[in-house]
């Protein structure tokens, strides 16, 4: 006899926006409704645009297909966060999975969660990429207390997160489960036809910093690196794929400074989805100098593409990337970036971490995800705190 499917809600962002919580969402939700029906309720207004730092909050690409997203929610609005809560109750899933990732939502979130499940045997379980973030902001500590009580269980993405929500949450049932693979990127293609694709040079080594500028994923660090000696002496250049969210007049004075222009390549529009596997590809090396992180699906499409990791040794990212064997880890400075860089081009490295990479992201599937997350909601293991590496 078949189980009966689950109805399961996913708030939080989706199509029409853009980026690493969309992608996020709309492949768990491929993943879950392969056994149960899935919705996702999305923004109508996620950000006000005065507080939004990158020139477009949406997206170009097509709507993903089979997936049912509905534009529900405004961010901004408490008069909608008690009527999408009553139409959550009125929905009356079993269960509502929704991530968290900024105080800023908080409210908006904890407010639906609180009247949708209100009075139902609703379970809510939240995905956590932050407890605690990267900028501080007042109303930080306020909002997350909000956002985390009415939630049942958590699913922490690295042990960093979840020492965070021990501060808040000791006793509520939560779960240790890495980044899962971005897969939705497309299939690998060859070196070659890659850096075709951007115009490279051919037989230079290149490494790749991707994804939204921020003060704390440190490109300063890297372009100073990128003047080390020893990068010139191995003749490596960087890409730099990705759109600024802060003013990018530090970034192009220091450029200017360390004579950079003719080994750095600046491609700081967003990039589209269909576009990721032309910079994944036609690198060597990936490079995520962060000056403080939990976890970054950076890493985790460079998993998906085989490509070898230097990261710095803040968060989640070393958790992700064993020394030595994916990659590399490095202090976060100049220095010690350049000479982590050295090292796997020096002792060409690329042919025994590939085989590594393909090994180790097994681990990292989606279904592992969304089973850990039903059996939080439904199963037996769900009560009492655990951590779990099944």
């Amino acid at each position: 006899m078949a189980a009966t499917k689950k109805k399961i809600l996913i708030l939080g962002t989706a199509y029409p926006f853009r980026g690493g919580l969309a992608a996020y969402n709309e492949r768990l939700a491929e993943e879950l409704q392969l056994t149960d029906d899935v919705e996702i309720w999305t923004f109508t207004v996620q950000y006000p645009q005065f507080l939004f730092p990158g020139k477009s909050q949406f997206s170009t690409d097509p709507p993903p297909a089979h997936l049912c997203i509905r534009r529900m929610i405004n961010s901004v609005n408490p008069i909608n966060w008690f009527v999408t809560g009553r139409k959550i109750r009125q929905l009356n899933p079993d269960l509502i999975i929704t991530k968290y990732w900024l105080p800023f939502m908080g409210p908006a979130l904890g407010a639906m969660l609180r009247r949708g499940k209100k009075g139902s045997n609703t379970k809510v379980v939240a995905v956590l990429d932050n407890v605690i973030p990267h900028e501080k902001r007042p109303g930080d500590v306020p909002f997350t207390r909000y956002f985390l009580k009415p939630v049942d269980a958590f699913i922490a993405m690295s042990q960093s997160v979840l020492n965070d929500l021990r501060t808040f949450e000791p006793v509520k049932p939560a779960s240790l489960i890495p980044h899962p693979i971005y897969d939705n990127y497309g299939p690998k293609i060859s070196k070659e036809e890659a850096r075709s694709q951007l115009k490279l040079q051919p037989g230079k080594r290149y490494v790749l910093f991707f994804g939204f500028i921020r003060q704390y994923k440190g490109l300063d660090l890297l372009l100073q690196a990128m003047a080390d000696e020893r990068m010139k002496k191995l003749d490596v250049h960087a890409i730099v794929a990705g759109e600024y969210y802060e003013d990018a007049a530090p970034y192009l004075q220091l450029l200017e400074q360390l004579q950079l222009g003719d080994r750095v390549i600046m491609h700081t529009d967003f990039i589209p989805n269909d576009a990721v596997k032309n910079y994944f590809c036609a690198a060597d090396l990936v490079v995520q100098p962060y000056k403080s992180a939990t976890q970054s699906g950076i890493s985790q499409i460079a998993y998906h593409f085989d490509k070898p990791m230097v990261v710095t040794k803040v968060g989640g990212l070393v958790e992700m990337v064993p020394d030595g064997v994916v990659g590399f880890q490095a202090d976060p400075d100049p220095a010690s970036i350049a000479a982590a860089i050295e090292k796997y081009f020096a002792n060409n490295r690329e042919p025994d971490m590939v085989a590594a990479l393909q090994q180790e992201k097994q681990q990292y599937s989606w279904s592992r995800l969304a089973n850990e997350i039903k059996k939080l909601a439904f199963g037996s293991q769900a009560s009492g705190s655990h951590n779990t590496e099944s």
